[in-house]
């Protein structure tokens, strides 16, 4: 099965990783690469390509080969280990800019359950603006038999929530971390949360009662680097 990508931070990574098929363009400049290269394209115009992307193509569109499913093992590592876990998320911008800042501290993987959840979907491609070419996305079944394995490899699970008693500079992050994101609405579940071994808690104090789950993510993830290393200026 291929993948539809537009934009060109997207097709970009994709022409940089070799996985373009076809280009969908009115760009003088890709429709020299296209020839340049030996690949299929074909031009076409603004409108035409309108009624292919669902959002702000930038005068290019792309066929890929699809994106590739990682299994859970890929992305575990002995040390310094850096994964997000996404607990029912469905906003598909909202993994899209996850995944832009996964790449941007090198985290190992982004983890969301197989059902009742956002996938991978052109639309997180164009708002993951070519990260995708990078993060390891692994799709699950269960995600607390998931944190459970992760445990037992030597992971520790750092989860959000409002209610929590320390905040989230109060601990560090020198361990190989699970940051969860839970859901737009309702925040992780109760059988995720169980299995957290810490809970943390970021300020609020405005009028609101909740952060961006993208945005909760960006903080945990930059406050991550931050706690492994004192001298930076994060």
């Amino acid at each position: 099965m291929n993948d539809i990508i537009w934009g060109k931070n997207s097709v970009n990574e994709a022409l940089r990783g070799k996985r373009v098929l076809e280009l969908y363009t009115n760009d003088r400049y890709y429709l020299n690469i296209a020839r340049r290269e030996g690949l299929a394209y074909q031009e076409l115009n603004k409108a035409e390509l309108d009624k292919m992307a669902d959002g702000n193509h930038q005068g290019v569109v792309a066929k890929i080969f699809a994106y590739r499913s990682y299994a859970l093992d890929d992305i575990i590592v002995k040390e310094n280990g850096l994964i997000v876990m996404l607990d029912g998320l469905e906003d598909p911008r909202n993994l899209g800019a996850i995944i832009r800042t996964a790449d941007c501290v090198n985290a190992d993987g982004i983890i969301y359950r197989k059902d009742r959840s956002v996938h991978v979907t052109p639309t997180v491609a164009k708002v993951a603006s070519g990260a995708l070419e990078y993060v390891r996305c692994v799709e699950v079944t269960n995600l607390v038999e998931t944190l459970r394995k992760l445990k037992e490899n030597g992971y520790w699970v750092v989860g959000t929530d409002a209610s929590a008693g320390i905040g989230y500079t109060d601990i560090s992050y020198d361990m190989n971390t699970v940051i969860v994101i839970g859901s737009e609405g309702k925040g992780i579940s109760r059988l995720v949360l169980k299995e957290c071994d810490h809970i943390v808690r970021m300020p609020l104090l405005g009028h609101v009662n909740s952060l961006n789950a993208s945005v909760a993510a960006g903080i945990m993830l930059y406050e991550v680097l931050r706690s492994r290393d004192k001298k930076s200026t994060f």
